[in-house]
């Protein structure tokens, strides 16, 4: 079970709302009973009041609002359901893309084993605009905008894009290895080679919604060190001619 210091991971606050920049590994909600880990519970123990104004898959690390008030959570679930909130992930997917302002409008619906999938006959609108930040040779890390906030929506569009998210075996990623592109690749005799990322590699990089008063809030979150860690072995091994 993933811990964490709800105090240390803040990196926003105010009057009517706080951040964190929640870890991967960690839900955003109750898992079983007694763990008492969640970001909810571990909220709760820092201030009563907080409420959690939207959530994350537990894997995917990155900015989770909170509020502070009634006034303030309300504020912001109306903006979520007008979508009006601006929310961009960072994914590092396999392959490599080329995406300027690239839109994927594909109707995603709750499959009975409770996962999403296409669905262009039940399926809700979907929408996820996405961009190329830096090509690899191997893989691509990419900016997501999702207009709307579907189950696994993110996901599901880029492996609509024969793009899936590197580690999201669930929606066709796969588990990266470093030698699996690394020249000269040695491993140490009777030890066994650890994946570059053991979650699918989404991070939630910043948030930007209006305060009570109209003022603008933009959030961002820094990468935690396994994103951190992945990138730069893809910067150092995995560049053209490196």
């Amino acid at each position: 079970m993933k811990r964490f210091k709800f105090k240390e991971q803040i990196v926003f606050e105010n009057s009517n709302y706080l951040a964190i920049n929640k870890p991967p590994g960690v839900s955003s909600l109750h898992e079983r009973i007694g763990l008492a880990n969640s970001v909810f519970e571990q909220a709760k123990k820092y201030d009563d009041q907080l409420q959690l104004c939207h959530r994350l898959d537990k894997e995917t690390s990155g900015v989770l609002l909170l509020s502070k008030n009634s006034d303030a959570y309300a504020h912001a679930a109306q903006a979520f359901e007008k979508r009006i909130v601006k929310k961009t992930y960072h994914a590092i997917s396999h392959g490599i893309h080329s995406y300027d302002n690239f839109t994927v409008d594909l109707p995603l619906a709750t499959t009975r084993s409770g996962r999403s999938a296409i669905n262009k006959q039940k399926g809700k609108p979907s929408k996820t605009t996405f961009n190329t930040l830096e090509n690899f040779t191997h893989y691509t890390l990419i900016s997501c905008s999702p207009e709307s906030g579907r189950q696994h929506q993110i996901r599901i569009h880029l492996a609509s894009q024969n793009a899936p998210i590197a580690a999201d075996e669930i929606y066709g990623g796969k588990i990266p290895f470093l030698s699996s592109f690394k020249k000269k690749f040695n491993l140490k005799k009777d030890s066994e080679e650890r994946p570059m990322i053991n979650r699918f590699a989404l991070h939630a990089y910043s948030l930007t919604i209006m305060d009570i008063d109209g003022t603008v809030m933009e959030i961002q979150a820094d990468y935690p060190k396994d994103f951190k860690v992945f990138i730069s072995q893809l910067r150092k091994f995995d560049l053209p001619n490196y």
